[in-house]
């Protein structure tokens, strides 16, 4: 049986900083279609230095990055409509001053006619569970609700592929469970995302694949359950499932 080709290909990539460091070092990883992969790694292993290459963010100095068989580094506005990603800072993503305008932004930017434009927020907005509050100022929002309008904002897009980068942090338990929520509706709905996370318990469970990154190289990449047993040699915390060895469940407070 022919194997489908990977919505997402890096091949070889790697990446050093301008101060030397090597922040990406011959990266190799295939993306399916419709998987949700949890990156994980301490800090400075090179997670969001991987996810900002994904949408052409940051250009590969080695190696490739394809989405949908189309190199990033030839066609990045493809992969940029392609791909959406959502920052570990939800304010320095949001530009507009009503939860509106800001999730209108990126359709404009693309030059849609009003109708489309209108139909992509509501749609949007109403994925989130923000359409009730499309007149707000987008200042006023809780930090869940920021998190949430940072979503709508790159759904508004119309993107196959979501990339998020620690999307749990700072967040109260209320918020981080309707941040989780979302995540989970939007895999159900046929997203494929690669998320980044130092908060493992909150999503491993629905995960179809674990990613550990180490000083800038994959060093595991598998099932979760195959996977979480050799995190603490790599300074990441076991999930609590994994600690009690009571197998693989949904996180509860």
């Amino acid at each position: 049986m022919t194997q489908t080709p990977p919505i997402l290909r890096v091949s070889h990539l790697s990446h050093r900083f301008s101060d030397g460091t090597l922040a990406l070092d011959q990266v190799t990883l295939d993306f399916q279609a419709g998987e949700l992969t949890v990156l994980v790694g301490a800090n400075g292993s090179g997670k969001t230095t991987l996810l900002r290459h994904l949408n052409g963010l940051l250009m590969p100095q080695c190696g490739d990055v394809e989405v949908c068989g189309v190199s990033v580094q030839k066609n990045p506005k493809a992969a940029r409509k392609r791909v959406g990603m959502v920052f570990q800072d939800a304010d320095s993503q949001i530009v507009g001053e009503t939860v509106y305008d800001d999730v209108a932004f990126g359709p404009e930017n693309l030059k849609l006619n009003r109708d489309t434009i209108e139909h992509q927020v509501r749609a949007a907005l109403s994925t989130v569970g923000l359409w009730d509050m499309a007149e707000k100022p987008s200042y006023v929002l809780s930090g869940g609700q920021k998190r949430r309008l940072a979503i709508a904002g790159v759904l508004a897009m119309k993107p196959e592929i979501l990339l998020m980068d620690e999307p749990f942090s700072n967040l109260d338990y209320p918020s981080l469970c309707q941040v989780r929520d979302q995540i989970l509706a939007l895999h159900q709905d046929g997203h494929t995302l690669v998320i980044t996370t130092h908060e493992l318990e909150k999503i491993v469970h629905y995960a179809q694949r674990l990613v550990v990154m180490e000083k800038g190289r994959v060093v595991r990449d598998g099932a979760p359950q195959d996977v979480a047993h050799a995190l603490e040699r790599y300074g990441i915390c076991s999930p609590c499932f994994m600690q009690a060895a009571c197998g693989r469940s949904p996180w509860t407070p």
